[in-house]
C-alpha cells in the first residue's frame, strides 16, 4: 500500500511539473507584430509562439477593431531576460490558453485607442 501511495505522489508530482507556468487573467491585443497582456498591476510583453498565434486567432471575432483588446486566462511563463523586440522589462510565453472573451463596451470608456 504504501508503495502505490508514493507511486501516485511521483506521478502527480510529474504532472504539476509538465505544467509549469503562472496562471494569468488580463487584458490582450495583438497588433501588427506585438502583442501585450495587461494585469491590474504588470503590463507583459508577450513572445510571439504558436500559442500566442492560437490566441490571436481566437481573438478575431471579438474584436471590433484591430486594436481592441480581449480579456484573456491563459498559462505562461514568466521571464525578465532581454530580448531582441520586447522592450517590456516582463515577458511571458503563452504555453496554454484557458479563456478568452470581448471587453464590454463600457470598460471602453477611459481607455486610450490607438489609431491605424
Amino acid at each position: 500500500m504504501k508503495k502505490l501511495i508514493i507511486l501516485f505522489l511521483c506521478f502527480f508530482t510529474f504532472l504539476n511539473c509538465r505544467k509549469s507556468g503562472e496562471i494569468i487573467s488580463g487584458n490582450y491585443v495583438f497588433y501588427e507584430d506585438a502583442a501585450v497582456l495587461q494585469t491590474d498591476s504588470i503590463i507583459y510583453g508577450v513572445i510571439i509562439n504558436d500559442k500566442a498565434q492560437e490566441l490571436n486567432k481566437q481573438a478575431e471575432p471579438l474584436k471590433k477593431q484591430p486594436t481592441d483588446m480581449v480579456r484573456v486566462e491563459i498559462r505562461g511563463t514568466i521571464n525578465k531576460q532581454k530580448h531582441e523586440s520586447i522592450l517590456w522589462e516582463d515577458k511571458i510565453e503563452i504555453t496554454e490558453i484557458f479563456n478568452l472573451e470581448a471587453i464590454p463596451n463600457e470598460d471602453y470608456n477611459n481607455t486610450i485607442k490607438l489609431s491605424e
